[in-house]
């Protein structure tokens, strides 16, 4: 007679436990592998070449933002056409010389390829135009005169704000005065 006890097992690979405790760490392995496949064949959009360069033009921004706050302009940035149309509509202090033409510069923040630039002409009375590729997603955009004197800027969710208020940032630069007072 035999005993039920003492039957012959089968082999480990057989079993299914095994296998499944394995599995695991073969699907982190592939991942990893992935992940640098990804890592190496990718840009690297946001490092940028001219990095001090970049630095020391901070001064030269910030006067103009200063500028722009003197200035007190305002911009409504208007979306029309199936978002093909961009409208500008500029306020300031009165007497200031409305440009013949402004700057528009559309950034995405992490993918540098999809970024516009665009010179709107001016229509006359504060309002400029002009053609850009329809927006998705969160932008920055910076708005500046034909002589970059000042600038305007903001962030821009294109799906969200059918009309974006760009202002000069006020508190910013009062504050930005007294920090320089303080550094020096």
């Amino acid at each position: 007679m035999t005993n039920p006890l003492h039957t012959a097992a089968p082999p480990w690979y057989r079993e299914p436990w095994p296998w499944l405790l394995m599995l695991g760490p073969l699907i982190v392995v592939i991942a990893g592998f992935f992940t640098a496949y990804l890592a190496v064949i990718s840009n690297d959009g946001l490092v940028e070449d001219d990095y001090y360069k970049q630095g020391l033009g901070v001064n030269q921004r910030t006067a103009r933002d200063q500028h722009a706050a003197e200035l007190k302009i305002e911009a409504d940035l208007v979306l029309g056409g199936d978002g093909e149309r961009i409208r500008v509509l500029l306020r300031a202090n009165e007497g200031f010389r409305l440009p013949e033409a402004l700057g528009l510069r559309i950034a995405h923040p992490t993918r540098p390829g999809f970024d516009q630039k665009l010179v709107l002409p001016a229509e006359g009375g504060g309002s400029y135009a002009g053609r850009l590729t329809p927006l998705h997603g969160r932008w920055h955009v910076t708005l500046e005169d034909d002589r970059q004197e000042w600038r305007l800027v903001g962030d821009w969710v294109a799906e969200k704000q059918a009309v974006l208020r760009l202002t000069a940032p006020v508190a910013a630069t009062v504050a930005g005065q007294g920090d320089l007072a303080r550094r020096r």
